[in-house]
């Protein structure tokens, strides 16, 4: 990561591939990698909540968040100066992750700043929950970490990835991407923290 390669990783939903966000280079080197249009965001993803707020502007209770986190959720919150401006140049947003997987966090924690993450497949494919299901990237990659099969490989639940929802708006909520965790954290934000949806 390190020398600006690319790392396939396990994560709590599907197969995802980082690399540190800071490093200008290696975020080009994701969006040809997934062949992916250069306007759909990449989300950072961090080993504790602690490290969220160097990284976003956060206008929601830190309770929350960390009923949320780590776990299948990306969060979508408005980013701080501190975050590359090459990463995302096109919107004052980022999402972020911190995975219930115990590698990813630890790997996460060893970087200095975040890792960009995002999943290992080629744009609009399917997602992959095992190694060999994204062989084709295999080349491109500096390291692949395999974890064994992630979830249920028959169930196409499991290829959901995480649910987004963005919290940038003061008291709403928006879901983003349904997701594999829509149930559980529409209700963590409805009625523990009385947020509802952005368009009522």
């Amino acid at each position: 990561l390190g020398a600006g390669g690319l790392v396939a990783v396990p994560t709590d939903t599907v197969y995802g591939v980082a690399c540190l966000a800071q490093d200008s280079g290696a975020v080009r080197s994701i969006y040809s990698l997934k062949g992916r249009n250069g306007r759909k965001p990449l989300a950072i993803c961090l080993g504790d909540v602690d490290r969220l707020y160097r990284y976003c502007q956060v206008n929601v209770p830190d309770e929350l968040l960390r009923d949320l986190l780590p776990g299948p959720v990306t969060l979508v919150l408005k980013r701080s100066e501190e975050l590359n401006k090459d990463l995302n140049p096109f919107t004052s947003l980022v999402g972020v992750r911190i995975p219930n997987h115990p590698f990813i966090r630890e790997l996460a924690r060893a970087c200095s700043g975040p890792l960009a993450l995002t999943s290992a497949n080629i744009s609009s494919q399917a997602s992959t929950l095992t190694v060999s299901e994204f062989q084709e990237l295999w080349p491109q990659l500096s390291l692949i970490i395999d974890g064994g099969p992630i979830g249920d490989v028959q169930s196409p639940e499991c290829r959901l990835g995480s649910t987004v929802v963005d919290l940038s708006v003061p008291g709403k909520f928006t879901i983003i991407r349904p997701g594999c965790a829509l149930t559980s954290t529409v209700e963590i934000l409805r009625q523990k923290y009385g947020l509802v949806p952005e368009s009522s």
